[in-house]
């Protein structure tokens, strides 16, 4: 995707970079989807991965041990939609119990929250995250293929249940849902929750990849700037792990998250994750197409050679993470967002 020639960004962060701590691993559960997001997958595509080149869970806790070990301590499932796999729930118990694990978050389209929120939080789940692109029934059955009706039952079940994070998050999409934006904002200030606006990334294999569809996240906050103040909230820690720097709305009372990967030149400088693909590949920069396989470390056969260990292949991979994204080099996605994770 060419990036927009109008850079209109988050105010930078400070040209010195701190060394990364990475510690922070997302764990895609399944590259399969209940939804057809257009940013994230083809209308027609078909090519699952076949169910037995996806890590057990088992294998997953494996892992994350591995990856405890080596200083990892903050956890995110993802999919796919992760809770369309038959025993997350369980999964995500076990994952909040492994020693050494300091937090657990789920990213969901939120469609099976209305059947699983109980049993999640039972779990000990506190943390997730939400994808809503539009509140509009008819916007966001154009943006997703999906009925939006179980979503808002499912957030307004997590709210009555008292998860300590509930957070929206939304694609900005030029053309498609910027008419979406207020009514997103009066949404999660009526009900007090966080709401993150993501820009547009070149992660999937679909028409929507196109400069014409991509709204920088700095033009939303120049727009919200026309009739009211943003506030930098300076210690954004509490509210999450990742990029997203996060500001308070002050005449609506909401807190908003703006994640600008394109926008942002210094986007990259403190990043603390990789990624764990559903089909057991460490990918250690979401805009980079180098992965490495813990297959052989799982699943070891008697061909000779030396096989290498979970920890190795981990401390590989965050040695050889990428000092940046290559979002705006006109990044040419070679695996859709649900085979990476989300």
């Amino acid at each position: 995707m060419a990036l927009a020639p109008a850079l209109v960004g988050l105010p930078s962060a400070s040209a010195s970079v701190v060394p990364r701590q990475v510690d922070y691993l997302r764990i895609s559960i399944t590259d399969r989807c209940n939804e057809r997001c257009l940013y994230c997958l083809p209308e027609n595509f078909s090519a699952w991965t076949p169910r037995e080149e996806l890590l057990s869970y088992d294998e997953i806790l494996a892992v994350v041990r591995g990856a405890v070990g080596q200083g990892f301590r903050h956890f995110r499932v993802t999919g796919g939609e992760p809770l369309i796999r038959e025993g997350a729930p369980e999964f995500i118990g076990q994952l909040i119990a492994t020693p050494g694990v300091e937090t657990v978050q789920l990213t969901t389209n939120g469609t099976r929250l209305p059947r699983l929120a109980r049993e999640l939080k039972r779990t000990g789940l506190e943390r997730i995250n939400v994808s809503l692109d539009a509140l509009d029934p008819e916007v966001y059955r154009d943006l997703t293929r999906g009925s939006i009706e179980p979503v808002l039952e499912g957030i307004a079940l997590c709210r009555e249940l008292g998860f300590r994070s509930l957070k929206l998050n939304t694609v900005l999409m030029r053309g498609k849902n910027d008419d979406q934006i207020e009514p997103l904002i009066d949404f999660a200030a009526r009900h007090d929750l966080v709401l993150r606006f993501i820009e547009l990334m070149p992660v999937s294999l679909t028409e929507m990849l196109d400069a014409s569809n991509f709204l920088p996240v700095g033009e939303v906050m120049q727009r919200l700037r026309r009739d009211d103040r943003l506030e930098p909230i300076e210690d954004g820690l509490p509210l999450g792990r990742g990029p997203a720097k996060y500001y308070r709305l002050a005449k609506r009372g909401v807190t908003l998250g703006f994640i600008g990967a394109l926008t942002d030149l210094h986007f990259c400088d403190h990043c603390n994750k990789m990624r764990l693909t559903a089909d057991g590949n460490i990918r250690p920069c979401l805009g980079n197409h180098i992965e490495f396989d813990l297959k052989p470390a799982l699943r070891p056969t008697d061909s000779a050679g030396e096989i290498p260990s979970i920890a190795a292949i981990l401390q590989q991979a965050r040695v050889e993470k990428p000092l940046e994204h290559l979002f705006r080099n006109q990044y040419q996605p070679q695996r859709i967002m649900t085979a990476i994770g989300g």
